[in-house]
């Protein structure tokens, strides 16, 4: 019985290599030759045929080899190398989430390369696999460790990879902004892009990516034995940490290669492995070189698409396309495959980032931020491209002068106070939604509102242009309120698990962004007031803007207010919630639709703020410990506090050229974010 088991196993095995394979390499050809025939020009697969078996110097044999061919070959060592780092990784970390994208390497690699640009040009230009090489190393490394290492749950390494992925954006962001001109190049191939004049990259990455493919594969066993237990392994005499560091440093340099020649393209290492692995392959031998196989698929099949469904303005960027197609695998895989998303223990539901509380007094902080607020107000309205006296100033305010300053004030009021509502706004919606999710490290952006309102506002400012200063604001309410409203249906059913809803928020996150970097691409808003729009402004704001936040604000607050005493139940876990009666799912839905609204209207008015809603609850909750009442209240207080100050920042600091406001907050909140993260981690060691 054992040998007819034995010999059915090795049938089901060779069956499954021969369908991974044969089948791989037959799809493989047809969309080669597709890719090869679909352009601006089309040529015809018989002629494609011809031109391969014997070239001839006619139009369409040279545009087949010298432009078509290195782009297909680019395109199936990029799919090849980013799948076998997706498997490796995989492998090392122990999460089924793991990829070059995920774990920030693909975000670490491009702002080294767009920093080499601004400031190394000369090293750039000749050693730009280096620079991407070492970028996309230190950022897997603080990503992974910041997770908590080996024993970092699905859901604490992508936001660890997200965290640092934000925070590398946040300064490629302001690299694109103060050097327009000389990143303008870099921002089509910032998302992703296939596109080859000639062979010189195809030369340069294929030495690389086929050693690095080939050592990956000869080290398969050693790779194997790290699916087993870790003592398990060391008692069979393997050297466990020496095997990851190779791992982890081949993954690197593969997704380094693919970076510094075609750009970040996301998602290939996650989709390629685990269609791999479901087909049962488990060993490394066989499952890196298919991973390989099925990641040129993934690729080539992307880029036919997006020539096949180009506009009248041109494709739309290769990393945006596999964005739309691997967002919707990692909903599906969160809901289906992943098991341990979230770990079990105290530690993964608490709200704390470790260190104790300050344990301030409520009354006398909250009058103090609140006075530091309204002078800060009052000063801020003085400063810009041109002073106002402070005397002038007041008199103005008081309307008992009738000073030349009057018209500039009147300009500048408005945008102020829009500022310190916003950063309200933002502010506690980040206390709602860390309560819902029951996770520190959460806000609007973490669940996709942010993509979501980005994206809304970028189809007015795109295809309404004529419309964009009435409906800006709804269409970027509606677009966060759309993507929130999409995450929490598909989260229902695993009762709004604040993990599974963090992994969802993310994968959403990512399609919307693959949609903004599409319209932004496509109607060349790189250096306008659109794109600035999106990385957070103030600029502009005026009284309609302030109107509806504070309709927004005396509505929500209030009722957040009222139900924040359900909210202090949340931290303390699902299992203890409902021992105290209380509704989780609903009350979590509570504390989630108030916070998404919140955020959705302080995005409508001040554009995509990122980490102001991960800061200011942070720093509330180390001077008074976790009370969601007076959270609100502080949170509420600081945040205002601090976008008012970015504001004032921002238009004073480069007069008369304004840096936007969200710009500031993410070069403070980068920084500050990756000290909250490296103090939840050693909370949990």
């Amino acid at each position: 019985m054992k040998q007819i088991n034995r010999k059915q196993a090795k049938f089901r095995t060779s069956w499954q290599l021969i369908a991974i394979f044969g089948g791989g390499i037959a799809v493989l050809f047809v969309l080669s030759i597709l890719s090869l025939g679909f352009g601006e020009a089309e040529i015809p697969a018989a002629i494609v045929m011809d031109g391969l078996l014997s070239r001839r110097d006619v139009m369409e044999h040279n545009l087949l080899w010298d432009i078509r061919m290195p782009r297909t070959i680019i395109g199936l060592l990029s799919g090849a190398a980013l799948a076998a780092a997706g498997a490796l990784l995989q492998t090392i970390t122990r999460n089924p989430l793991a990829a070059s994208d995920t774990l920030g390497i693909n975000a670490g690699a491009y702002f080294m390369v767009v920093l080499g640009m601004v400031a190394f040009p000369a090293v750039q230009q000749q050693f730009p696999f280096l620079l991407a090489a070492a970028g996309g190393l230190l950022a897997a490394l603080a990503a992974y460790m910041l997770s908590g290492g080996k024993g970092a749950t699905p859901v604490r390494l992508a936001l660890s990879g997200m965290i640092v992925s934000m925070v590398l954006g946040a300064f490629t962001s302001a690299l694109h902004i103060f050097n327009s001109t000389k990143t303008q190049n870099l921002f089509l191939w910032g998302s992703g892009s296939l596109i080859q004049l000639n062979w010189d990259g195809v030369q340069f990455a294929w030495p690389f990516i086929l050693a690095l493919l080939a050592g990956a594969m000869f080290a398969g066993r050693q790779f194997d034995t790290l699916e087993l237990d870790e003592s398990t392994a060391r008692s069979l005499g393997q050297r466990v940490d020496l095997t990851r560091a190779i791992g982890l440093g081949m993954s690197v340099l593969m997704a380094a290669i693919v970076v510094s020649v075609v750009g970040p393209i996301g998602f290939v290492g996650l989709v390629a492995p685990h269609l791999v692995r479901l087909s049962g392959i488990r060993k490394h031998s066989f499952l890196i070189p298919a991973s390989a196989l099925w990641g040129a698929i993934l690729i080539t099949a992307a880029d036919t698409l997006a020539r096949m469904v180009r506009s009248s303005v041109g494709e739309m960027p290769i990393g945006a396309v596999m964005a739309i197609i691997g967002g919707p695998w990692l909903i599906w895989l969160v809901l289906t495959k992943v098991r341990n998303i979230s770990g079990s223990g105290s530690g993964q539901s608490s709200m704390s980032i470790g260190g104790a509380a300050l344990r301030m007094r409520f009354a006398p902080t909250a009058i103090s931020i609140a006075l530091i607020l309204l002078a800060t107000i009052v000063i801020s309205l003085s400063f810009g491209g041109t002073r106002i006296p402070l005397s002038e100033l007041l008199g103005s305010v008081a309307g008992a002068s009738d000073s030349s300053y009057s018209v500039l004030l009147n300009l500048r009021l408005p945008r102020t106070l829009v500022a310190a509502l916003g950063g309200i706004a933002l502010a506690i919606s980040g206390v709602l939604i860390q309560s819902a999710v029951r996770n520190p490290l959460a806000d609007a952006s973490i669940i996709g509102v942010t993509a979501g309102a980005g994206f809304g506002a970028m189809i007015v400012l795109v295809a309404l242009p004529t419309l964009t200063i009435v409906a800006l604001p709804f269409a970027a309410m509606a677009g966060g309120i759309i993507a929130a409203a999409f995450v929490f249906f598909l989260a229902w059913r695993k009762s709004l698990n604040p993990s599974v809803l963090i992994l969802l928020g993310i994968a959403v996150s990512a399609i919307g962004s693959a949609g903004i970097q599409v319209m932004i691409i496509k109607a060349s808003l790189w250096n306008t007031s659109a794109y600035i729009w999106l990385t957070g402004s103030t600029y502009g704001r005026s009284w309609p803007q302030f109107y509806t936040l504070l309709i927004f604000l005396l509505i929500l607050v209030p009722i957040a207010y009222y139900l924040a005493r359900k909210f202090d139940l949340l931290a303390f876990g699902d299992e203890s919630s409902i021992g105290f009666g209380l509704p989780i799912r609903g009350t979590r839905l509570a504390a989630m639709i108030l916070g998404v609204l919140l955020a959705s209207a302080a995005v409508a008015s001040v554009g995509t703020i990122g980490f102001l809603g991960l800061m200011a609850p942070h720093v509330v909750r180390m001077m008074i410990g976790h009370h969601t009442r007076r959270s609100i209240i502080l949170s509420g207080l600081l945040g205002g506090l601090l976008l008012v100050l970015a504001d004032t920042i921002g238009r004073t600091i480069m007069a008369p050229k304004e840096i936007p406001s969200g710009l500031i907050i993410m070069l403070i909140g980068a920084p500050y974010f990756l000290f909250l993260m490296y103090r939840s981690m050693q909370k949990k060691g």
